[in-house]
């Protein structure tokens, strides 16, 4: 019955009386147009904004004008005092409508979203925002924007280096966004870029108004050791090191400091390049305007050594007036070549004026006319006579001998050819070295032109003189080959000696050559004292050759017509020899002597 009943009901209401039955199809579509209309359309995970219709201990009650209320919860509103119903606020929705059938929002998230549209609206239209700096970080400033964090970097937050970040902190700053990064949700930001937009009309401003000769203060911002530049209000100037005293200095923080107040003069300017030379020295007077008038040439003077070079010193008898000590005038000896084995840097020292010129402000000192010229002393002639014996330090080497030093300005040649009797020197280098001590005997002095001549060798008597006795023409001799060349071979004979045998007179009785190292009997063929050259060979050993001798100087009375012929010379046997005994004693005593000399 009940279905039967059911299957009759009218459900369009149209037949009905009771709830709507009174209203036509167009009133009810009329009456559903107005319902609907006070319903916003709300879409999921976006930010809209809602009013607090009531609060309770856990949530929030939020009406954004959907078909329900929507619930945040309490601790999102943390951050926000006196908290009432009525207040409006904006809220992100999560879920239109949730397993409960609920409205699900979020203040937390909406804060988010509309933080970061704030961002890119500021990044987009280049607009100030303002920050707060939560903490400092390598290499800057971590801030809070909008409830971002973003990265404030060391050198985004002033034109100027910043070496303490900790000021900053606690602290507002306006910024500007200048890099987002999405995929990191990173911000970065800067403060320098407002400061420079303002020091740019200052910058501007500046340079028009910009005159050489112009003083200006300014503040020392950055030091290099070729200069410093000084921040003049938005415009950086360099001022040189050598426009910074008129005295030398070796780095600028020797007389500045960083952050440090200065005067100084523009000394030229570039518009375009946007450079500013400036000059401080500039703003005294120069030192060679107050130079006494007393300081003249022949003035003795003390100073400092500023600069050594290669051709001179520099020496500074005030600050910013120097003087140039060339080598030459360092010292009366001829072989000072280098200043810096004389001087160095920061050394006190004496020396006179030789010539000085206040309009190019130059000066040349010397220091070697505070004593005499040992030249020009009364007893150089005497102390220095031919025939003398000195000792002395050798100062210099050339290919055709050793210069000696007697005593400072005065120093003597040693010719290579005088250097020994014996020994053939083709070099100075072979016999001794710089720096060695040397006993040498005057062979010539020449006081005008400030010339001595002397020897070595001539400290013994002449050993050849023995030795043209010894090694007469047609004797023989044990001698060894000590070297080989192409047309010869170099023989070393008794008590040091050095001869020499062509490859003719080199061949032994069986054909073959000798080698270096061996020894056998040579005959002498030529005896040459002058050249101290001495021609053997060992072919005249065994053939009967001719050995040919110098024309004897005839004997007191003359020889006898028809006299007989000089005998061949026997080979001689040294030791046998009264003059060659007397030599060999000679030579050991002389080696004896010269190995004392070094032991001591």
């Amino acid at each position: 019955m009940a279905e039967e009943g059911l299957k009759d009901f009218d459900w369009s209401g149209e037949g009905n009386s009771g709830f709507g039955s009174n209203y036509s199809a167009d009133e009810k579509a009329k009456l559903e147009e107005m319902y609907a209309g006070t319903l916003s359309e709300v879409s999921e995970k976006e930010v809209v904004e809602g009013i607090v219709v009531g609060i309770n201990d856990k949530d929030v009650v939020v009406d954004i004008d959907f078909k329900s209320d929507g619930l945040v919860p309490r601790s999102e509103f943390r951050d926000v005092e006196g908290l009432k119903i009525g207040d409006k606020v904006e809220v992100y929705v999560e879920e239109r409508e949730n397993a409960q059938g609920q409205l699900v929002l979020s203040r937390r998230k909406a804060k988010i979203v509309k933080a970061w549209e704030n961002i890119d609206n500021a990044l987009r239209d280049d607009s100030v925002i303002e920050g707060f700096v939560k903490r400092r970080t390598k290499g800057g400033l971590i801030m809070d924007i909008y409830g971002v964090e973003a990265f404030l970097p060391g050198s985004q937050i002033d034109v100027k280096p910043i070496r303490d970040f900790d000021v900053f902190v606690n602290k507002t700053m306006e910024v500007k966004v200048v890099k987002i990064n999405y995929a990191n949700d990173n911000v970065v930001v800067s403060h320098k870029v407002l400061i420079e937009k303002d020091l740019e009309k200052q910058r501007q401003e500046i340079l028009n108004n910009l005159e050489k000769g112009q003083v200006l203060e300014g503040v020392i911002k950055n030091m290099t050791n070729f200069g410093v530049f000084i921040d003049l209000g938005g415009v950086d100037g360099l001022l040189h090191i050598t426009d910074i005293s008129w005295g030398r200095i070796n780095h600028p923080q020797d007389v500045l400091k960083l952050d440090e107040k200065v005067n100084i003069v523009v000394l030229d300017f570039d518009e375009d390049k946007k450079r500013i030379s400036l000059g401080m020295k500039q703003l005294t007077p120069h030192p060679w305007d107050s130079l006494p008038a007393e300081v003249s040439e022949g003035t003795k003077i003390k100073g400092r050594v500023v600069n050594v070079a290669d051709y001179g010193a520099f020496i500074e008898i005030q600050p910013g007036v120097e003087g140039l000590v060339h080598v030459s005038e360092m010292s009366w000896s001829q072989h000072l070549r280098n200043p810096q084995e004389f001087l160095k840097v920061n050394d006190e020292v004496e020396a006179v004026i030789l010539t000085i010129d206040r309009e190019a402000r130059k000066m040349s000192l010397g220091m070697k006319q505070l004593t005499e010229n040992p030249w020009e002393k009364a007893d150089v002639q005497s102390k220095y006579a031919p025939g003398s014996k000195h000792k002395g330090l050798i100062r210099n080497m050339t290919n055709f001998g050793l210069f000696v030093e007697l005593e400072e300005g005065i120093d003597g040649l040693v010719h290579v050819s005088d250097l020994s009797w014996n020994k053939k020197v083709k070099h100075p280098s072979e016999f001794a070295k710089v720096g060695d001590e040397l006993e040498v005997v005057v062979l010539d002095l020449n006081v005008a032109e400030k010339k001595l001549s002397l020897g070595h060798k001539q400290l013994e008597e002449n050993p050849w003189d023995t030795f043209e006795t010894v090694f007469a023409i047609g004797s023989d001799h044990k001698c060894t080959v000590t070297k080989k060349t192409d047309k010869g071979a170099v023989l070393e004979l008794p008590y040091g000696l050095e001869g020499y045998a062509s490859n003719k007179n080199l061949a032994k009785e069986d054909g073959a050559m000798p080698e270096e190292g061996e020894s056998l009997d040579f005959k002498v063929l030529e005896f040459q004292k002058n050249e101290r050259r001495i021609v053997l060979s060992h072919v005249h050993t065994y053939k009967e050759l001719e050995v040919k001798k110098p024309a004897a100087a005839p004997a007191a009375g003359g020889a006898k017509k028809g006299g007989t012929a000089a005998a061949p010379q026997e080979k001689s046997t040294l030791g046998d020899l009264e003059a060659l005994s007397a030599l060999k004693t000679q030579l050991a005593k002389d080696a004896a002597d010269k190995a004392s000399k070094k032991g001591e």
